[in-house]
Formats: C-alpha cells, structure tokens, sequence
C-alpha cells in the first residue's frame, strides 16, 4: 500500500497540471493577450506547477524528512533533464531516422540553445556554490539574483527577433475540460464552438491548483512512509523518483517533435525546464532549507548537482563548437544518469 500511495499521488499532480495548463491557457486566451505569452509564459507555468510546488509542500508540511524530500526534488529535476530526457530524446532520433526519414543530428536554433544552457550552467553553478559555501547573506542576495537572471532570461525570450520555437509550436488549444465534462454528463458532447466564459477557466484553474497542492502532500506522505519502512533515505528516494513522475512524461512531447522535425522545440522544451528548474525551485531550496552539500549526508545531493552541471556543459560546448547535437552524444548523457543511479543504490 505504500507505493500505492506515492503512484496515487503522482497521478493526481500530473492529471492537475494538465487541468491547470488548460485552464490558464484559456484565460490568457478569452482575456486577449499574445499567443507568445499564452505559450511561453502561462503553459509554462502550469507545467512547472508540479516542480516547484511539490518541494515547497514538502519543506512547509514535511516533518523531520520534509527539507530532505524538498532538496532531492529541487536538485532531481536539472539532474534529470540534462541526463535522462536527453537520452530518452537521442533514442528516439535514431529511431525516427531509420530509412532515412529525418537527420540523426538534431538542428535546433544554436542561438536559442546556446542561450539556454548558458543560463542554466550559470545559475546552477552559483548554487551549487551556495551550497558548498555556508554564507546567509550570500544566499539571500543569490536568491535575489536566481529570479533576476530568469526575468531577464524570459525578457530577452520575448524580444528575440524571431522566435523559432514559438512558429513550431503555433497551434489550437484544447477545449476546456470543464466544459467537456459538463457536456458529456448532459449527454451532448461540447467542442468549444466559441472560447469558454473567463471564470470557467479560472474555476478549472483553482481547482487544478489545489489537486496539485493535494497530490504533492500525499507524495510527501508516501516518501515518509517508505523511507521508514524500507530505511531508505528520503532524500534518495525524492531525488530520483519526483524528477521522473513530474518531468519526464511532459518532456515526451519533445519525441513527438523530433519525429516531426521540430528540433528546436524538442530541445527548447528541455533546455528552458532547466533554465526554469535552476531559478525558482532552487530560490526555494536557498531561503527555506539548510541547503549544505558539505558534511554528512550530503554527498548525494553534491554529486547530483555536479553531474548535472557536467552534463550541461557538455551540451553547450558541443554546440558552441559544432553548432549541432548528435543523437549518438545525447545516448552518452544516459551513461551519466545511470552512473549516478548505480552510486546512490550502491550508498544506501
């Protein structure tokens, strides 16, 4: 019954986000505003919900282990997203370019790429040093300094004189769930001939923030449980298995791009999560728990961390140097995740 619980509540935060994406997709649409922010900004935050709000649940309602859980979910995601999800990416290019049906090398805007894991190895660099360097005032002024750069990481996303991600993902919004629901209870199915009320929308969106809210304490709640009875330590368990229920599902839409040729935005779809995960969770991490990759017990946390910043710049100076990235390199990143993997289950 433990797993039950932790495979229950991974359901209820993934079916919540989408709830939520949806929801708010809607509003900036009835309320007028760009398609690019509807895209870029809103969407975005819905599915950066599950990943920033688990670990904020699990360090304000955690109990001894909630700081623990709240650390291995900040620091899984970028560890997660450099490593597996690029793999997971490099296989299925090769899949879709037998019989010659695409290139294996993947030809994403090298500017927007570039861009993209520059911040990333920037910020997480900074707190990674955070992290090894017990200053509080330091912290502070980095947390300060996290939200800062991705302000002006998603400024300079807007003023980009074309923005190639943008015209790959053009496209029609789902109807609102709510509706359909309504529709299919009344025996007439709606499509949403017209754009649904704006307080449709936001009800749908409230409610799919408090299943997100409730699917993460249970999480929390589960991980304890485990922790507990297996001895395992909370920290390992929230390090590997959040990244992989609230991050990788979503970045399967990446393998529905490359199939189509859409690089930039398979690779965008990664590359900005890391930006994102390098900012406002690891701000979270900064002001509300200890935050130590020195001393003991906290080795596992500093070789994710490190890692995942490897990871990154092995990217980045690829496509600094070639301007491309081959699917036989993204396999590579794999190595690296299972590496670690083996080190923790090896440790515990």
């Amino acid at each position: 019954m433990d797993w039950v619980e932790l495979v229950v509540a991974l359901i209820v935060i993934l079916l919540s986000a989408e709830l939520f994406t949806n929801g708010v997709e809607w509003v900036g649409e009835t309320m007028g505003l760009s398609q690019g922010a509807v895209g870029s900004v809103l969407a975005a935050v819905g599915t950066a919900l599950p990943e920033t709000l688990l670990p904020l649940v699990a360090i304000s309602v955690g109990h001894a282990s909630g700081k623990s859980i709240g650390i291995g979910a900040i620091l899984g995601a970028p560890f997660m997203l450099s490593t597996l999800a690029m793999f997971v990416l490099g296989v299925s290019v090769l899949i879709f370019a037998r019989g010659g049906r695409r290139s294996t090398d993947l030809r994403g805007d090298r500017r927007v790429l570039l861009q993209d894991l520059g911040y990333f190895l920037a910020m997480y660099s900074l707190a990674l040093l955070a992290g090894l360097w017990h200053v509080r005032w330091f912290k502070w002024l980095l947390a300060a300094a996290l939200l800062a750069g991705y302000i002006l990481y998603v400024k300079r996303h807007f003023e980009s004189p074309t923005n190639e991600e943008e015209r790959e993902a053009a496209g029609e919004i789902k109807p609102l769930y709510l509706l359909r629901w309504v529709g299919r209870l009344q025996r007439h199915p709606m499509e949403n001939p017209t754009p649904p009320r704006t307080s449709l929308s936001i009800l749908q969106s409230v409610l799919a923030l408090g299943g997100i809210v409730g699917g993460a304490r249970l999480f929390v709640d589960g991980v304890e449980t485990i922790s507990r009875t297996f001895n395992v330590p909370p920290l390992a368990i929230a390090l590997l298995l959040a990244p992989l229920a609230t991050e990788l599902p979503e970045k399967f839409n990446s393998v529905i791009w490359v199939r189509h040729r859409k690089d930039t935005l398979a690779l965008g779809n990664i590359t900005g999560a890391m930006v994102f995960q390098s900012s406002f969770p690891v701000t979270i991490g900064l002001l509300l728990t200890p935050w130590r990759f020195t001393g003991p017990g906290t080795l596992d946390e500093l070789v994710a961390a490190v890692v995942a910043l490897v990871a990154g710049a092995v990217l980045w100076i690829t496509l600094l140097l070639r301007g491309r990235l081959g699917a036989r390199l993204l396999l590579l990143q794999g190595i690296l995740y299972v590496g670690y993997v083996t080190f923790v289950l090896v440790r515990i």
